[in-house]
């Protein structure tokens, strides 16, 4: 129904994004940027980017001209939900162009840069990933310039286009995931998981905070950060500020955690495995386990896989997360939910969706049910994953003039290398698939072992074999074209949504959450870390991964 006119925001700002876009698709299809964006080492996304450039240069155009002929006609819905939402849509889209491709691109390179003064890297140090830029960023527009009127309507969407990544976020993961862990590491989780969820209730309840700043926090600091804290804030009501602070502690300890946990591990003398499984389990960001894994050490590759396999199975855990939240949530409000209450009126849609896509994902709709990642491996014999004649050359004069240093498992895969020109199993064992593969893998970890000593100057091998060698596994890595497709989708979602959540987050909104969310998520990751530490020690021995 037809609605009174109340005036529209600016047109001209529309007009100049959708011009700008359709000029820098012209430019990257042309070739001129092809140096810089090769130097910024984004260059493989140049299709992409004349893709989103084009549709969203063309989409913000008709917009505008749409917006011109019904200028000053009563707006109806159309004119409400469309017309005066996609400007502002496009203006995050662009932003979230500019963050992807040219502000973490320079963000890594400066950060490279300052090595030799720092010491250290401070993009890793700090995770300035395009999400935390991305939140910055928003942060800083609406305190400084404010959310400009023609995008008022569009920012509005941020919130359903994160919950759109997090449904996404489901069809990277399987059942198989859990299968590699093995129950006793299964349970591990979970108690931490669930026990770190109901410690911070308990610590809100203690300092008094709102239930929905306890609530997000819980998530947040029990499952696996800023993911989790995505998912559960519709649950639990959390404001925009509330949402940051959680983020903000949760990045906040990893990077202590980063510094502590190598340290310790060393002093307390952990193997491999069990620092693997106290990083996966006490840090709680992705990028930051991997650091503090590789911190540990760089050259035994397992400590890293033991480390994401842990941080990775708790997201499995989130579904159960949100639904103990909402049912906590139901309770703190004075209303007794039944469980067909909390799963049919409270359970988000979302989660439900996430949930579809992990089932999928485990039936193997996406890839082969066995993938970690979207990835799999692939040993059989086939003439596509062989290395390139020139290279059989280099690995065979390379193992003829003699290799000093190799450890027996390394010697014998790079002579299986040269002798069936792939990472596979025995001919004779081709028949029966489990010992067939374990072969292979074991050749491939010998390989995967010299590239890792050579990395950390334990082995002195020329740059040809070492080139030839990664080629070999690469080959026999493969990846889901449509789990790929999906994870990019939810990269791009993440970032969308996670700018538009930064324009709602004001000083006085900062000012009002206080510091109570940061003592308690110290308070709750201490506990974790200590408590893990403990039983990982005494109870953790070897979890065996392939």
């Amino acid at each position: 129904m037809a609605k009174v006119n109340v005036g529209r925001p600016d047109n001209t700002p529309v007009w100049i994004i959708g011009g700008l876009l359709m000029i820098y698709g012209f430019l990257v299809s042309s070739g001129a940027l092809t140096g810089m964006l090769t130097t910024l080492k984004v260059h493989k996304a140049m299709g992409l980017m004349e893709t989103m450039s084009f549709v969203g240069g063309g989409l913000a155009l008709a917009t505008a001209l749409l917006r011109k002929m019904r200028w000053n006609k009563p707006q109806t819905n159309f004119d409400t939900f469309v017309l005066e939402t996609i400007p502002g849509v496009m203006f995050i889209i662009a932003l979230a162009m500019s963050i992807r491709w040219f502000a973490e691109p320079l963000v890594k390179m400066a950060s490279g840069a300052l090595i030799p003064s720092l010491g250290f890297n401070i993009y890793k140090v700090l995770n300035l990933n395009y999400v935390v830029i991305g939140i910055l960023v928003g942060i800083i527009i609406t305190n400084s310039w404010g959310i400009p009127k023609f995008a008022a309507s569009g920012v509005k969407t941020a919130r359903f286009v994160l919950k759109m990544g997090v449904i996404l976020l489901g069809a990277r993961y399987s059942f198989a995931e859990l299968a590699k862990l093995g129950m006793v590491s299964v349970w591990l989780i979970g108690f931490f998981v669930l026990g770190t969820v109901f410690f911070v209730l308990f610590l809100g309840k203690i300092f008094k905070q709102p239930r929905s700043m306890t609530g997000v926090l819980a998530a947040g600091m029990g499952v696996c950060g800023v993911s989790a804290t995505v998912a559960c804030a519709p649950v639990v009501k959390a404001k925009c500020s509330e949402m940051a602070y959680t983020i903000g502690t949760i990045l906040g300890f990893g990077i202590l955690c980063m510094f502590a946990f190598p340290t310790i591990g060393k002093l307390a003398g952990m193997n491999a495995t069990q620092f693997g499984a106290w990083a996966g389990t006490g840090i709680l960001n992705s990028a930051q386990v991997a650091a503090a894994c590789l911190a540990f050490n760089a050259v035994d590759i397992k400590t890293l896989k033991v480390g994401e396999i842990f941080n990775i199975t708790r997201v499995l855990f989130l579904p159960v997360i949100v639904l103990v939240l909402a049912t906590w949530y139901g309770k703190q409000s004075g209303t007794k939910l039944s469980f067909k209450e909390v799963v049919v009126d409270k359970f988000p849609i979302f989660i439900l969706g996430f949930l579809l896509l992990f089932f999928m994902s485990s039936l193997g709709v996406f890839s082969p049910a066995d993938h970690y990642k979207g990835k799999y491996l692939d040993f059989s014999y086939n003439e596509r994953t062989e290395v390139a004649p020139e290279e059989h050359d280099t690995l065979k004069a390379a193992l003829a003039a003699g290799i000093s240093g190799l450890k027996a498992n390394e010697l014998e895969a790079l002579t299986n290398l040269v002798a069936q020109r792939q990472i596979a199993g025995n001919f004779a064992d081709v028949e029966n698939k489990a010992v067939y593969t374990a072969t292979a893998r074991q050749r491939m970890a010998g390989l995967e072992s010299i590239i890792a000593r050579a990395k950390g100057g334990e082995l002195n091998i020329s740059k040809d074999v070492l080139t030839v060698v990664k080629h070999a596994i690469k080959q026999v890595h493969k990846k889901s074209k449509t789990v790929v497709t999906l994870t990019d989708a939810m990269i791009w979602f993440f970032a969308y949504g996670l700018i538009g959540l930064g324009m709602q987050i004001t000083k006085k909104s900062l000012v009002q959450a206080g510091g109570w969310p940061l003592v308690m998520g110290g308070i709750s990751g201490v506990a974790k870390a200590s408590l893990s530490f403990l039983i990982v020690m005494y109870f953790v021995k070897d979890v065996v991964l392939h």
